[in-house]
């Protein structure tokens, strides 16, 4: 198995490491926009350190994603609530008339398209360890920290390990997917050694993983639990009180330990490259849906004006409100996700077990011992005329069977969202968008948005069949 383990490595590294006219092209790049984002600064009047950084810096960037970083030290006398703007200010300048996309971390920063490759140009702030203004001036000090300890055989290492991450959907650590990122995949490099180790450390997960490269907590493990709940741990080796692993969503992990454990099993290519998923045909997805024996509810809304970081966080929250609305009412929700192309159609899904319930519902009174509670529940409910069976002894308790206030799953959802769902917990700018214009919809009523859509058509055929590609026999 061993030797099939680096068969298979070897073929993938050979892939994904730039060639040298690569890293010239990358390197020319790079270097360009730096003096065009220092010239928009000095212009500004604003005295900055423009660096690259990330993983083209680090030289651990894959061929065919460099992710070019540029990042803008500005000095800590500009104010906090303008750091944002001020950078996206000098950002845009030095664009020109490049593609931008505003994105949004814990501040906005600007994406732009340069020469078919895309550039992250963000503002951070000059200081020193320990006196973090805003999360991204860190960074400087992780390029600083991971170029100086990890060897080029290391390097190779982590870009095997993106690339698998990548294959099996968590990496990245930005909202929409909740991962590893490209900075906790190299500390994970730096801990375990290799690719295959980490792969092997993760298929035997056992609830925690606490990796602190830095040493700050030797001997001092129960603080660890105290300071960094997360079931993965690795403490920043720049900031002992940051959790590096903090943004990696538990659903991410558990799929990276089942993945990590499908590979050791069967070492495939297919798990760094992944066939491109498919579709299926309206038609198939008509006859599934009309035989699943489950119900589908869909709540479909449209254009969204934010970007892309702060729309996702939204979406998500959303999403767990209505999963709240639904089982609180009684609906057995077994799965839900949401959908976005970040613009002009959003959709949520909920599989439900049944669209509708019973029109009765048994309503638990207290336990008889607790016996001026049992008298106020019996004051209300013996005579009261909604009550259809009881009050009656089971288990100890007083029961009543009543009527249910709402039986219909889509009756529900859109009544709570008539006005856009304020009281319900739906986020903001999922409100506006709803209270414009959305739809609930069941089972085949999709079949538009299906047909005219092929990235939905995608995720719904992945929500629908749930199997990740990595189990296939």
């Amino acid at each position: 198995m061993e030797q099939q383990i680096s068969a298979v490595t070897n073929k993938v590294l050979q892939l994904i490491s730039p060639k040298e006219t690569e890293r010239i092209t990358i390197e020319a790049l790079s270097r360009k926009l730096e003096a065009q984002i220092a010239a928009a600064c000095k212009s500004e009047g604003i005295v900055a350190i423009v660096r690259v950084e990330g993983s083209v810096a680090k030289d651990t960037w894959l061929a065919e994603n460099p992710d070019i970083d540029i990042f803008m030290r500005l000095p800590t006398s500009i104010p906090r609530k303008n750091l944002g703007d001020v950078g996206l200010r000098i950002a845009k300048k030095a664009a020109g008339n490049a593609e931008q996309l505003e994105r949004f971390a814990e501040h906005p920063y600007l994406e732009v398209f340069v020469e078919g490759y895309r550039v992250d140009i963000v503002p951070c702030y000059d200081t020193k360890p320990g006196e973090w203004q805003s999360a991204t001036d860190r960074t400087p000090y992780h390029t600083d920290y991971i170029k100086s300890r990890l060897s080029k055989e290391a390097r190779d290492e982590v870009r095997l390990l993106k690339r698998f991450m990548q294959g099996v959907d968590v990496y990245g650590a930005e909202i929409k997917v909740g991962g590893f990122s490209g900075y906790l995949c190299e500390l994970l490099i730096m801990h375990y050694g290799s690719f295959v180790k980490v792969v092997e450390a993760f298929a035997h997960y056992n609830k925690r993983v606490v990796i602190d490269i830095g040493g700050f907590y030797d001997k001092r493990e129960k603080e660890t639990g105290l300071l960094f709940p997360e079931p993965l741990v690795i403490v920043d080796p720049v900031d002992k009180g940051r959790n590096v692993a903090s943004a990696v969503q538990n659903q991410k992990l558990y799929t990276f330990i089942a993945a990590s454990r499908a590979f050791l099993a069967k070492p495939i290519e297919e798990f760094f490259f992944p066939q491109k998923p498919h579709a299926l045909s309206p038609d198939l997805m008509e006859g599934w849906l009309a035989k699943c024996g489950s119900a589908y509810v869909f709540l479909v809304i449209s254009y969204t004006d934010a970007v892309p970081d702060v729309l996702w966080g939204q979406l998500y929250r959303t999403k767990r409100s209505l999963r709240t609305l639904l089982e609180t009412n009684d609906y057995k929700v077994v799965k839900d996700e949401v959908f976005s192309n970040e613009s002009s159609l959003n959709v949520f899904v909920f599989e439900l077990e049944q669209r509708i319930l019973p029109d009765i519902k048994k309503h638990l009174g207290p336990q008889l011992e607790r016996q001026v509670e049992s008298e106020k529940f019996l004051a209300k409910y013996v005579n009261n005329e909604k009550v259809l069976s009881g009050p009656y002894i089971e288990d100890g308790r007083w029961v009543v069977e009543v009527p249910r206030k709402n039986i219909d799953s889509l009756a529900l959802l859109r009544e709570k969202l008539s006005d856009g769902g304020k009281n319900i917990g739906v986020a903001e700018i999922v409100t506006k968008a709803i209270q414009k214009e959305y739809k609930v919809i069941i089972n085949d009523e999709i079949l538009k948005v299906y047909t005219e859509n092929s990235d939905f058509a995608v995720f719904l055929t992945q929500f629908i069949e749930g199997k990740p590609f990595w189990l296939n026999p």
